[in-house]
């Protein structure tokens, strides 16, 4: 019998594809056939954004599939062959947490609109030069408008037209609680050696600046390096400089030193863009008039506008409906209505709370059965799709979560609700509740 197991590649690619097929990507194919080592599969690739895609969304998927073919219990690791190290880094060496880039998020998928074309061009010319032109960059707007997609395409395609090229992105809170945690364990020199030799440093939502005198500090002098050295600079919020509260004078000033570029949310035309570009991601087909009627009534941002449409094709197919103009006055009658006050997070909690029978103070908690912890995730799941507030936000009004626990939230109940109608079924009830509430 030999040592290890060996693999049937065009196989485990099928299985996956079988198991996951919005996961799948047609690029997979192109990976390198990888066989098992000492009980770990290493799956590797050039490219990094397909590496970060790999290790944050397919690690069970591909996990499942290797366990699958090669009957042994097996450990699935995806890696970068630009890096010397795993592609998800290591914070205790690196000081900073590098976060992965979707691979849904790329120029290809962006739809350019007059609310947004400032910004966009902004972008690809940074991608052309890289720290010449637009230094610093600064996008703002408000949450739901696409701020997180331009950054993370931009990072993904400096570092694709420019081999030697390094982008980090980073959210700001992330950036906030590795500088504490270098602190308070006295690596800050490391910190500040991975922050600052970024070739692009990309920051979203600066507006966590507000009342953090260290951090403001410490950007400032990260800022002042990588200006001088004619590194690129990045940032977003969801206001102009200026009206950041408490942000020092001198990052105000240094901010507008670039290019400072608003996005408002999407007029008609963009908007009817947008579903167009959704819907044929997700392989549905919807008429004119029904992508013209969710436009129409659904102006607040491109988040509302995506719940809008996934409210829309989940619902008529679990009822047998056929997607025209009359279902959709059905189904989305009360979406996105002007008159009506905005969703608040505690009106999904309590909505949540009473469906599935739990105290709020349950829903709120550390316990993490799963009793407990799947009503939590659905909870943050309805946050993401029904409010324009931004991952942090969300995880702040669940107890001061990590943005990343609700980015993991969203996903896997979306996941879900694609394998389980019965699940479906339940959020979109519980969806339907809180758009007919008073």
């Amino acid at each position: 019998m030999p040592l290890e197991p060996t693999l049937n590649w065009d196989g485990l690619l099928a299985a996956v594809r079988a198991d996951e097929p919005d996961l799948y990507r047609a690029w997979f194919e192109s990976l390198p056939p990888a066989q098992p080592q000492r009980g770990e599969l290493e799956i590797r690739t050039s490219d990094r954004s397909q590496a970060s895609y790999l290790q944050t969304r397919c690690q069970e998927v591909f996990t499942r599939a290797a366990m699958k073919f090669s009957g042994r219990l097996l450990t699935v690791r995806f890696a970068c062959t630009q890096d010397a190290a795993p592609t998800i880094a290591d914070t205790s060496v690196t000081g900073l947490s590098e976060m992965p880039l979707s691979a849904d998020y790329t120029f290809d998928q962006f739809v350019v609109g007059p609310s947004n074309r400032l910004a966009h061009a902004a972008c690809v010319a940074v991608c052309d030069q890289p720290g010449v032109v637009y230094n610093p960059l600064f996008i703002h707007g408000a949450s739901g408008l696409g701020k997180t997609h331009l950054l993370q395409a931009t990072c993904a395609e400096v570092m694709h037209r420019h081999a030697g090229l390094h982008a980090v992105y980073v959210t700001c809170e992330t950036f906030v609680n590795d500088l504490v945690r270098a602190i308070a364990s006295g690596q800050l020199p490391p910190f500040r050696d991975c922050a600052r030799r970024a070739d692009v440093l990309v920051i979203d939502d600066v507006q966590f600046l507000t009342n953090r005198e260290s951090s403001q500090e410490e950007l400032f002098h990260t800022f002042n390096v990588l200006y001088q050295s004619r590194k690129q600079i990045i940032l977003s919020a969801d206001s102009p400089p200026v009206a950041i509260p408490t942000l020092e004078d001198r990052l105000v000033s240094r901010f507008n030193w670039g290019l400072v570029a608003q996005i408002d949310p999407p007029n008609r035309e963009t908007r009817q863009a947008i579903l167009h570009k959704k819907a044929g991601l997700r392989g549905v087909e919807i008429p004119a008039e029904v992508i013209d009627y969710i436009a129409e009534h659904v102006q607040a941002n491109i988040r509302l506008l995506e719940g809008a449409l996934t409210r829309l094709i989940t619902e008529a197919q679990l009822n047998g409906r056929t997607l025209n103009l009359e279902t959709a006055r059905a189904i989305l009658a009360t979406y996105g209505n002007r008159q009506q006050r905005p969703l608040q997070i505690s009106e999904i909690l309590e909505t949540v709370s009473k469906h599935f029978g739990i105290r709020l103070q349950d829903l709120l908690g550390r316990k993490r059965t799963r009793s407990l912890s799947y009503p939590r995730q659905v909870a943050m799941y309805l946050a993401r799709q029904l409010t324009p507030l931004s991952l942090e936000e969300i995880g702040m009004h669940f107890g001061g979560r990590d943005h990343s626990t609700v980015l993991h939230a969203e996903r896997l109940i979306e996941t879900d609700c694609a394998k389980n109608p019965e699940l479906a079924h339940t959020v979109a009830q519980l969806r339907t509740r809180l758009s007919a509430r008073p």
